[in-house]
């Protein structure tokens, strides 16, 4: 402002005559420039305000509450909108095993018709696991196990889980390892041992899965409280395929748990399965040493009682922790047992309603870990053939007393949370009259994401 008005004074002193008009036209010149200048300015300002809008738009929906994110409906056109947990389990081992045509458990039929103790001799690639997991929409989650084999792809596992029912309340639907028992729901990597104890062996060939629907209920308690029901198809051992409409096995479940203290956790629980059976294939021995081959039809019923204690120092289980489990079963049967005729198919020499069997048997382990990535563990398991009943016995099938029974000792490493090794010896006394060292060396290794196993 004091340039222009010196400038103004000077022209005036120089040129008297036409002053006037010259200031007029600098004034004019000057407001000109003025008006610019506010024009930009409040270009300027408006600008500056939008931009603090935006800013405070996005400072909201940061703050926005997760229930209210979760439910926007997704973007289909974000990259991570299907984004499910891959992993890969590799299982391998080799097995120092005796020289035998056939294994079996004495006085137990063989779960799905075929012999027990598969395992080959020398080495062998375990079944690897590939495992694809993730949430379908906010309400459901969807879950798929595929077990890779030298020349076969087994679908293990197959679900749906809803997510918001609410109230503790959970359903599943597909295929699916039950929820009964304890160890019923863990695949082969998390055992705690390379082999799978007598009474699984015994029960199921080695864990009871379903096609069907599974009910689960957690209560809202300080104890914690599982309660679940199932309906199924009934397919797998001890039922069979009947190829009819309706529910072929139901299982009941319930488990209690709690803490003891900050070390020390447990978890008890007792399941019932029942299942129809439809000319069930098995093996048993004759009164002359002979494999009599049999089918079965009739009803299954099977009870279970599990426990687990766990404990670690003040929780804290990264340096030591101790796991006692055990299980006990009781199975009854009750039906017709008939011989099966290999040239026409069918039944031979029909019981009729006469068999009738009473079973049962346990395990028990302790797995301690004595320092980081280092466990040893014992595990006894015990059978007992129990009471059957052949009615007239026109196939003279054999009676036994004989308890099969196993030991087995383990020590593993574990690198990281994703590989472990292991050494086993085991002394197997599963078949009447023979005793026999049993030497496993297993790998397990974990590629990928993969979710935490239960309790």
């Amino acid at each position: 402002m004091l340039r222009p008005a010196l400038l103004a004074a000077a022209l005036a002193t120089a040129f008297p005559v036409h002053a006037d008009t010259r200031l007029d036209v600098l004034r004019a010149e000057l407001q000109e420039l003025k008006s610019a200048y506010e024009t930009r300015l409040q270009a300027l300002e408006e600008r500056l305000k939008a931009t603090e809008a935006e800013a405070d738009a996005a400072q909201i929906r940061t703050a926005e509450p997760r229930e209210q994110a979760a439910a926007r409906p997704a973007d289909p056109t974000r990259s991570n909108a299907f984004n499910p947990a891959i992993s890969l389990i590799l299982q391998g081992q080799y097995a120092h095993l005796d020289n035998r045509d056939e294994r079996g458990i004495t006085g137990f039929s063989p779960a799905g018709g075929h012999a027990h103790g598969g395992t080959e001799r020398g080495f062998s690639m375990g079944g690897s696991e590939l495992v694809i997991s993730a949430s379908i929409d906010p309400t459901f989650r969807g879950h798929l196990i595929a077990v890779l084999a030298d020349d076969e792809v087994e679908v293990e596992e197959a679900w749906f889980q809803t997510t918001r029912l609410g109230r503790g309340l959970a359903i599943k639907g597909g295929r699916f390892r039950s929820g009964l028992s304890y160890q019923n729901e863990q695949h082969p990597h998390a055992w705690d041992f390379a082999t799978n104890n007598l009474v699984y062996d015994a029960l199921f060939g080695e864990a009871y899965g379903n096609d069907g629907l599974q009910l689960k209920w957690v209560a809202p308690t300080e104890l914690f409280m599982e309660f679940g029901v199932e309906a199924g198809r009934g397919a797998n051992f001890p039922g069979t395929d009947r190829n009819r409409n309706g529910i072929g096995s139901h299982t009941l479940f319930g488990h209690l748990g709690g803490d003891v203290g900050a070390s020390n956790s447990w978890r008890a629980g007792l399941s019932y399965l029942a299942a129809k059976a439809s000319e069930r294939e098995g093996e048993l021995e004759d009164i002359n040493d002979a494999h009599a081959e049999t089918l079965f039809s009739g009803k299954s019923k099977t009870w279970v009682a599990d426990f687990v204690w766990k404990w670690a120092p003040n929780g804290n289980a990264s340096e030591q922790n101790f796991k006692f489990a055990t299980e006990y079963f009781r199975r009854n049967e009750r039906g017709s047992l008939c011989g099966h005729d290999d040239v026409n198919g069918g039944c031979v020499a029909t019981t009729e309603d006469a068999y009738r069997s009473r079973q049962s048997g346990y395990y028990a382990q302790g797995v301690y870990q004595f320092m980081p990535r280092w466990r040893t563990g014992y595990r006894y398991d015990r059978l007992d053939p129990g009471s059957v009943d052949f009615g007239s016995n026109p196939l003279d099938l054999a009676m036994t007393d004989y308890k099969p029974t196993r030991h087995s000792l383990m020590l593993d490493y574990s690198p990281s949370e994703f590989s472990r090794l292991r050494l086993q010896y085991s002394k197997d006394k599963s078949m009447e009259s023979v005793s026999e060292n049993q030497w496993f060396v297993q790998y397990i290794h974990s590629l990928g994401a993969h979710g935490a196993h239960k309790f």
